[in-house]
């Protein structure tokens, strides 16, 4: 009997997000209500809450779900050989950040944790994006070696943040993120050489 209550459980849980995903799909992610979840879920709203904790939890879910997708891709593909191709390699997961303020938003916002015990898969994301990171920067001989591969790729998810941030910016939309990215991964990733004027 219990293995029935677990059984649907499971599959009440993974017909929400089938929804959400398909309502997601056709209307972006900011405009996802719970009430049209559980309207094509065709369940009671309280089921919804009984497995999710709000509708941000259910976009964590989706979002960390289509991020991990696309990071998967990029550590399938070559060992990027240069800042471009680096830049080149992330940017369906760095394109999928920028694709709605709303999925930024989430993003950063779950990004992080206060205990290992509460680490989720959003913040699981961001530290398998420098865990490749660190290690494309190891394995290829065109960047930097006076600074330790990881230290290196947290440097590269943080410009990637602020490029990102800064897309959102008015003040700043006139360049376009790789443009930005690729100005500060040449100064963050390129061996030292003789200094700029200036």
């Amino acid at each position: 009997m219990v293995r029935a209550v677990q059984k649907r459980t499971l599959q009440t849980r993974a017909r929400l997000v089938e929804v959400a995903q398909a309502l997601v799909a056709r209307d972006g992610y900011a405009a996802l209500r719970v009430e049209d979840v559980v309207a094509g879920a065709g369940v009671a709203k309280g089921t919804f809450f009984a497995h999710f904790r709000d509708k941000e939890a259910l976009m964590e879910r989706l979002i960390s779900a289509e991020l991990a997708a696309r990071l998967a891709r990029a550590g399938a593909g070559p060992v990027p050989d240069g800042v471009d191709a680096m830049i080149a390699a992330l940017e369906p997961y760095h394109g999928f950040l920028a694709s709605e303020r709303y999925v930024f938003d989430i993003a950063l916002r779950y990004s992080g944790a206060a205990q290992v015990a509460e680490v989720g898969p959003m913040a699981q994301t961001f530290e398998d994006c420098v865990t490749l990171v660190a290690g494309w920067i190891a394995r290829s001989g065109g960047f930097r070696r006076d600074v330790p591969p990881d230290l290196l790729a947290e440097g590269v998810q943080a410009f990637a943040i602020q490029s990102l941030s800064l897309q959102f910016c008015a003040l700043h939309q006139a360049e376009a993120g790789p443009a930005r990215m690729r100005r500060y991964l040449v100064a963050w990733l390129l061996p030292p050489g003789p200094a700029l004027p200036g």
